[in-house]
């Protein structure tokens, strides 16, 4: 089995209304599973305060929500591809809710794991459903532009947790309304989805499996592991949110003990991180619909992001300039968001797109998972330059990858052209 290239979209694609109404809703349940990604972490201060816990606790915290995110991450693919990505979609929600629900009624540290937990599993199944739903039911014209839409209300919903759960605990002066306020937030997603069911069903009509798929499903379901480019796309998603983890986690201390800045002047690097990257991501979505060869759009916005964290760990910029270059970066990985996505559907057999995007994303929870704890030794052993030399060396390995996806897709492609004539 080679690499394989995507289908045409049905000739009854949808229009510009739909496509619209699909991408809107499916971004929001994204931005909602990257809410849940930060339920606990704003609070942590708190909760070591009322229930006596220590740093490790809370760190066994994000691994317990990540451990689950990622196995449960590649097996949720399958029950997608099985019964459809909808009903998947709306039982990680309402994980969600019972996550916040848990946290709020937490009486001690088995409550908050029970909350991370719940969480996690919440989590496991959104990438293979929500890809899924994209690609069956957005026209490929403006696919590109959905990836990019799904990119950013990811990076708002990690920008929103904060500020909306301590900024309810401020107000209330009880974190369980935060908490509670969080269920309720879940519940008017939910809600939303089910009023418009219709423009996340992954079953219409106009997507309907055509001949290649249903072959394709005829054959076993753990055929796709043969791809080589499923394990490249693996790679890729472990080596970039490996250099993602380091900036969320490190760069702001990293650039206080680099330049001798306060942190209350390098806490913005992680939020222009973000922001950049949402601008790149936008950018990017134009792209895909006018590059044929995506891995070198991947290619270049990674080096460049690579470049820029280099030079940002180098000590020798001004300590406001390096914060800067450091946040700029975020632009690079931001501009390969919508290339990455496009180039791993382009990967996917047909009728297995639920199993490879649940595969291919574990390695982006691997990735936390490992990455937070290494970084964390080099910042212990006094080498904050190690934290952008490490990352921008993470993201070279992604750029590889891609490459070696891109090339496969290419040589199989050419091989299909020569077959037919």
């Amino acid at each position: 089995m080679t690499f394989l290239t995507t289908t045409h979209p049905a000739p009854d694609a949808p229009g510009a209304s739909q496509d619209a109404a699909t991408i809107g809703l499916i971004g929001l349940a994204h931005g909602t599973s990257h809410f849940h990604h930060m339920l606990l972490p704003p609070l942590f201060p708190v909760f070591m305060r009322d229930f006596g816990l220590s740093y490790a606790e809370m760190g066994l915290l994000v691994s317990l929500f990540f451990v689950i995110s990622g196995v449960g991450q590649a097996l949720a693919g399958f029950v997608v591809d099985r019964i459809g990505a909808r009903p998947v979609l709306f039982a990680a929600l309402g994980c969600f809710v019972a996550s916040a629900l848990a946290a709020a009624s937490a009486q001690g540290y088995g409550g908050l794991m029970l909350a991370s937990a719940l969480a996690g599993l919440g989590n496991a199944p959104f990438h293979p459903a929500d890809f899924t739903i994209l690609n069956k039911r957005v026209s490929m014209a403006r696919l590109g532009h959905a990836f990019s839409i799904h990119g950013i209300s990811g990076n708002l919903g990690w920008a929103a947790a904060p500020v909306f759960l301590i900024g309810i605990h401020h107000a209330s002066g009880s974190w369980r309304i935060a908490y509670l306020c969080a269920a309720l937030l879940g519940l008017g997603v939910i809600t939303l989805l089910a009023v418009n069911r219709q423009a996340i069903d992954d079953h219409h009509q106009a997507h309907a499996p055509n001949a290649q798929t249903a072959h394709a499903r005829q054959e076993h379901p753990m055929a796709f592991l043969k791809l080589p480019s499923v394990w490249l796309c693996f790679s890729f998603f472990f080596f970039s949110t490996a250099a993602l983890s380091a900036i969320q986690g490190f760069a702001s201390p990293a650039l206080s003990k680099l330049y001798d800045l306060p942190i209350s002047a390098t806490a913005f690097v992680v939020t222009g991180y973000m922001i950049c990257g949402a601008v790149g991501m936008v950018l990017g979505g134009f792209l895909v619909a006018r590059v044929v060869r995506l891995e070198r759009t991947i290619a270049l916005a990674m080096m460049l992001a690579a470049a820029l964290l280099v030079l940002g760990g180098m000590g020798m910029l001004p300590g406001t300039m390096a914060a800067a270059v450091v946040a700029l970066a975020g632009f690079g990985t931001g501009l390969a968001g919508p290339s990455r996505d496009m180039l791993i559907k382009r990967a996917a057999p047909p009728g297995a797109t639920g199993r490879v995007y649940g595969t291919v994303y574990s390695g982006l929870d691997l990735g936390f998972a490992l990455a937070a704890p290494i970084f964390g030794a080099l910042m212990d052993k006094g080498s904050p330059e190690a934290v952008f030399y490490g990352a921008a060396l993470t993201l070279v390995m992604g750029v590889v990858s891609a490459s070696m996806v891109g090339q496969g897709i290419s040589k199989a492609a050419r091989q299909k052209t020569q077959a037919t004539t």
